[in-house]
């Protein structure tokens, strides 16, 4: 995986640079964080709970290394503390010097903001990153998949508009007829009034039907968009 050659390559760059418990830390940060990634089919907590713990340690040493700082954000997000690193991110974005820099933060920032449905955010993010690397692919793939989100979003918001006017005007139309109905049936011998088409207490049993089956098929939307809100790259590389 792309991902964890990074995390090699970054642990030679800090071992070749870094003092003895810098360098102990980081190991141990990395190799947590190669056993976290190892299992695909479950999310690893303990593990990259211990990689940030180590990288903490490291930090401690060397507070504003910004690689060790971009991995221990790494490690939070995976621990699903999406507010945490987004927060980590945007600080790492806001005081990188180099673009490139700049861009793997902002493409991380903008990925713990779209698991966070903040995908207005995370569009911006992305665009911020785009802004310092023009060309990243990965980047542009994730920002057209929030933009589809987004346009997503309005369409469900737009329909459920249009069923709560149509909901409204059909039960103003009911009420209408139903007093017209009423005001008839006044004028009426009893035994010629006519039998209602629906009863009322039918009536709003059928819309309570229509609203919990609108509402099964939202959970099920959302649920599937949370599936499917990962973006194809879920971290930037060193």
């Amino acid at each position: 995986m792309k991902f964890l050659l990074m995390i090699i390559l970054t642990a030679g760059v800090v071992l070749g640079a870094g003092g003895q418990n810098e360098r102990k830390f980081v190991r141990q940060g990395n190799r947590f964080y190669i056993e976290g990634v190892r299992d695909t089919t479950r999310l690893d907590t303990i593990n990259f709970g211990k990689a940030e713990t180590a990288y903490r340690k490291a930090l401690d040493k060397k507070p504003t290394d910004p690689m060790w700082n971009f991995n221990l954000n790494n490690a939070v997000y995976k621990q699903t503390r999406f507010g945490d690193a987004a927060t980590g991110f945007e600080q790492l974005a806001n005081q990188a010097t180099h673009p490139e820099e700049k861009a793997r933060a902002y493409h991380n920032l903008g990925n713990s903001l779209l698991v966070q449905s903040q995908i207005d955010e995370s569009i911006e993010a992305y665009k911020k990153a785009l802004r310092n690397n023009p060309d990243d692919i990965e980047t542009k793939y994730n920002l057209a998949y929030a933009q589809r989100l987004k346009q997503q979003q309005q369409n469900q918001d737009q329909n459920k508009d249009q069923n709560k006017d149509q909901n409204k005007d059909q039960n103003k139309d009911q009420n209408k007829d139903q007093n017209k109905d009423q005001n008839k049936d006044q004028n009426k011998d009893q035994q010629q009034q006519p039998p209602p088409k629906i009863s009322k207490q039918n009536a709003e049993q059928l819309l309570q039907a229509l609203q919990n089956d609108e509402k099964k098929i939202q959970e099920k939307v959302q649920q599937a968009k949370a599936r499917e809100a990962k973006p194809a790259r879920v971290e930037k590389d060193w």
